[in-house]
């Protein structure tokens, strides 16, 4: 795998991954809505600026709660500033993840990894950790891109690779310029 797959985007270019192009080529409701349901407590890992994990705070509605997962502080900063103040202040844990580790104790309902595995470099370790915090009858999404980023080889090996942590699959997903699909814990 190229080791340029590996690196984490800047948080510099946090403003592209929250325009409106991307909110029509990769509308939250349109992705999310059948995974999410209020009261769910849900978690975004990689969360950037927050794309995904503001729009995820309408969907679990006031009894639910979205953590917002990066590395980057930046990124949890753009987040912060976003909803400071809102009614969404209290819905939204933001949490900063080591490098190579999540650090997450509590148990999340749905999982969503967008656009981010290919920036993992140990991907079995990462899947066994999203096990552990992933509840019994949970769902993960992923979804990478197909264009530059992650080969259909590459992608399928990552598949694979959560495979072996012990996730199954439960449905392959078709995505404007993405490959996705939807994992669940096999227990």
């Amino acid at each position: 795998m190229n080791e340029n797959r590996n690196r984490v985007c800047p948080v510099e270019l946090a403003g592209s991954l929250d325009s409106k192009i991307r909110m029509w080529i990769h509308s939250p409701y349109k992705i999310l809505n059948q995974y999410i349901k209020e009261g769910m407590t849900v978690l975004d890992i990689g969360c950037g600026p927050g794309f995904f994990s503001i729009p995820m705070a309408g969907m679990v509605g006031k009894n639910g709660r979205v953590i917002a997962a990066d590395m980057q502080e930046g990124m949890l900063q753009i987040i912060k500033k976003k909803i400071t103040g809102s009614e969404l202040d209290g819905r939204i844990k933001l949490h900063k993840s080591e490098q190579r580790k999540i650090g997450l104790e509590e148990k999340v309902d749905f999982i969503l990894a967008f656009y981010m595995i290919h920036e993992v470099p140990d991907k079995e370790t990462f899947f066994n950790e999203l096990r552990n915090i992933l509840n019994d009858k949970g769902q993960f999404l992923i979804v990478e891109p197909k264009l530059f980023h992650v080969s259909k080889k590459d992608f399928e090996k990552t598949i694979g690779i959560a495979e072996k942590a012990g996730f199954k699959i439960v449905e392959k997903q078709k995505m404007f310029t993405s490959q996705a699909v939807v994992l669940s814990n096999s227990n």
